[in-house]
């Protein structure tokens, strides 16, 4: 970071928030040196902390829901009160809005719906237009207010109206079990959704197609019941038709899963039941979705969530009570992977590439060069914290 100008880094962050949590004790560790010239080709949006780049261009500043308006640049950068807006705010040359959302039934089974906390996004197009494509988003991870009952949430929340009755039209059980962990696992993974602005006004919307489709954290459940562990009826979480185990299982690639899935205790060897957990991710220039495994590990009160320790042999040592691996059996050895998804080919299996490591995955970027090799960049989840002028990583993988 040290090689960048203070301009640089507030031209890279300057048009989202971003910036907002940096500080000056940061942006002050890199050069001070400032110029007039930019290459902005947007005008950023205006943030309580008073930022140089606002001295030499135009600023946007939200006043309201969609609204906002354009302040000249000048040498006094500080407002004398500034308005949280509890919206997306993008710069004004720029539109912002949903094209699918947490519980909207865009899929062949009505019964199924999008899944909650939407992270990582990438657009497949088709015949390489960009009007057309699929479309993947992750969901990550299931938090307060669609349920009471959700990993960590505090004291005071609890008995507080949820979310989940009014958007998904049911109510989800009062307490634990198979039915509550099956809906909180459904919740994560992904959304393959067709979507299209070959329209007036021009703007994306979901397209009805056969391919539009979930794959989250029991897609293929089904396999269960090859089982003879004492899992082998645990094939579904519910009555409704998206709730009974499918046989849409993953597979793994590489050495985890020629030595370590074929001693896993589920007795499935390469066969894997879901992926979950889901961060940020990336997209491969064959036309396929990098989705990262990230906080697949239990522990503490947070239930959602496989056994991460291993045995030498790599398998886990054992399930952790009151965690969703321990609920359906999901082996703790078969999550935290690198899984690839094709959105468009419904045939191909998604994959889990041990080659690319087990750990706390947050996404993964490439370099592609013809005739050189093909580089992936994978980072990890870090817990970081600031000393005398610099980011230390206190804790991770």
């Amino acid at each position: 970071m040290s090689t960048l100008s203070r301009r640089q880094l507030l031209i890279f962050f300057a048009g989202g928030a971003g910036v907002a949590v940096l500080g000056d004790a940061i942006l002050d560790s890199v050069s001070s040196h400032t110029s007039a010239q930019t290459t902005l080709t947007f005008t950023p949006v205006r943030l309580p902390h008073p930022l140089p780049v606002y001295q030499q261009v135009n600023s946007f500043l939200p006043t309201g829901i969609g609204q906002g308006q354009v302040l000249n640049a000048s040498s006094n950068t500080k407002l004398a009160s500034y308005n949280v807006i509890d919206d997306v705010v993008v710069p004004p040359e720029y539109e912002r809005y949903v094209i699918v959302g947490w519980g909207d039934r865009v899929f062949p089974n009505t019964d199924e719906y999008v899944g909650y906390n939407c992270d990582y996004i990438g657009f497949i197009p088709i015949s390489r237009s960009s009007d057309e494509g699929y479309l993947w988003v992750n969901h990550e991870y299931v938090s307060f207010p669609i349920s009471d009952l959700v990993p960590e949430v505090t004291a005071d929340l609890r008995g507080l109206s949820t979310s989940f009755t009014p958007v998904i039209g049911r109510s989800l059980p009062a307490s634990r079990g198979v039915e509550l962990d099956g809906e909180f696992l459904y919740n994560t993974g992904g959304s393959i959704v067709r979507i299209s602005r070959r329209n007036t006004p021009r703007k994306f919307v979901v397209v009805a197609d056969s391919r539009n489709r979930r794959i989250h954290g029991l897609s293929g459940l089904g396999i269960n019941s090859q089982r003879t562990d004492g899992y082998q009826n645990i094939i579904a979480w519910g009555s409704l038709s998206y709730q009974q185990g499918d046989q849409n299982y993953l597979i793994g690639t590489g050495p985890g899963a020629t030595e370590v899935f074929n001693l896993s205790s589920d007795g499935l060897g390469n066969r894997i039941i879901g992926t979950s957990f889901n961060c940020s991710g990336g997209t491969t220039p064959w036309g396929t979705i990098l989705t990262a495994e990230e906080n697949f590990q239990a522990g503490g009160g947070f239930f959602i969530g496989v056994t991460e320790a291993v045995r030498p042999n790599g398998t886990q040592t054992g399930y952790t009570s009151g965690t969703t691996g321990a609920t359906f059996g999901l082996v703790g050895e078969k999550y935290g992977w690198m899984v690839e998804i094709d959105p468009v080919d419904t045939t191909f299996r998604p994959k889990k590439h041990t080659w690319l490591g087990r750990y706390r995955h947050e996404n993964i970027a490439m370099r592609v060069e013809a005739s050189k090799k093909l580089v992936a960049y994978l980072a990890l989840f870090c817990h970081f914290r600031q000393k005398k002028n610099r980011i230390q990583c206190e804790s991770g993988i």
